[in-house]
């Protein structure tokens, strides 16, 4: 039987090469897309242990600022040097990433057709002045299409290669990053709702930098136009919300409630950007879709929350804290044996 996972992969799969064969509106494309990509995003991030990488609270406070400050450099860079030389720069950077990236996103899915032992047998790999790290014969196989992927995006810059490499960027990003808690989440939403009105209404700076920065840090849908021959959405647009309708998932499932919050927060995401689409052809200018995102998935879920009469229990929920509990008790188990073995010997 094909798992919901699965099945919204095969799906996205078939949407992300559509374009290749017929006409796909780019609108529908784009909303499909980036909701599919959340959705498999937040089924992978649900384990046993919660995501390693979890953002503290000055983090969250501080990060509409550090991407500001990013932002102003790129936007520098590109004034003030070669378009060319910093988007080589970056490629390089990028393809490196992107093996990484494609690599672990693939894996899994290879992983339930390749014998058990290449998942446990490992390779110890030395590369010269760096340390050396070992690799299992699964993951070498899931880094031979993500090599060719990065080389064919590296070499012909294509629409398709690039969306390949972004998606992965997005999924791993959904998976491994954790907020923590709905409060530190909520921070780094509203704070990054004002980042983004600020630098796509008042200054030139978001679009420009989103039109020189030639790397996959977007998504890019055919359009039957000769003006405007892609239609674009960040990644942000589609990793920041989607840390935090992971979140609402996994509270779901530590709690048992089946998936109630991860419905309407996921909802909320769904008619965020579905206003964005609209409110950008009906004004035919680039919008700022956490400007409508922020408010849909926090009010959806707010919203929820208040009729069930939850809003404690959602705000007193911390990830992090029930995480250092569970390396805990690993750590304690893991020295019994050790003292157990110690005593036999």
């Amino acid at each position: 039987m094909v798992s919901s996972l699965h099945f919204a992969s095969i799906i996205l799969f078939g949407l992300a090469v559509a374009p290749l064969f017929i006409s796909v509106d780019p609108n529908w494309n784009c909303v499909l897309t980036a909701c599919l990509t959340v959705f498999i995003g937040c089924q992978r991030s649900v384990k046993d242990v919660p995501p390693s990488e979890s953002i503290s609270k000055e983090h969250a406070m501080r990060f509409p600022f550090i991407g500001s400050a990013v932002l102003l450099s790129l936007f520098l860079l590109f004034k003030f040097l070669p378009k060319e030389l910093v988007n080589r720069i970056l490629a390089a950077y990028f393809f490196l990433l992107g093996i990484v990236a494609l690599s672990a996103t693939i894996l899994p899915y290879l992983e339930k057709i390749l014998p058990k032992n290449f998942k446990e047998s490992c390779m110890t790999i030395k590369i010269p002045f760096l340390d050396s790290f070992q690799l299992s014969i699964a993951e070498i196989i899931a880094g031979v299409p993500a090599t060719g992927f990065c080389s064919w995006y590296v070499i012909k810059k294509h629409w398709l290669a690039n969306n390949v490499l972004g998606l992965a960027f997005a999924i791993e990003g959904i998976e491994l990053l954790s907020l923590g808690s709905f409060k530190i989440g909520a921070i780094l939403l509203v704070g990054l709702f004002f980042y983004d009105i600020f630098w796509v209404f008042f200054t030139p700076v978001m679009v420009s930098v989103a039109k020189s920065f030639d790397a996959p840090i977007k998504l890019l849908f055919p359009t039957s136009s000769l003006e405007r021959p892609y239609s674009m959405l960040g990644l942000g647009d589609i990793v920041i919300p989607g840390i935090f309708v992971a979140l609402a998932l996994r509270f779901d499932a530590a709690h048992g409630k089946g998936s109630n919050y991860f419905r309407s927060a996921f909802a909320g995401y769904i008619a965020g950007l579905g206003v964005t689409i609209v409110v950008m052809n009906w004004f035919q200018a680039a919008q700022p879709a956490l400007l409508y995102i922020v408010p849909g998935v926090l009010g959806f879920l707010s919203i929820h929350c208040i009729i069930n009469g939850e809003i404690k229990e959602l705000l007193l929920f911390d990830e992090s804290v029930s995480s250092r509990k569970e390396q805990k008790q690993g750590d304690s188990q893991t020295d019994t044996k050790t003292q157990i073995n110690s005593k036999t010997e």
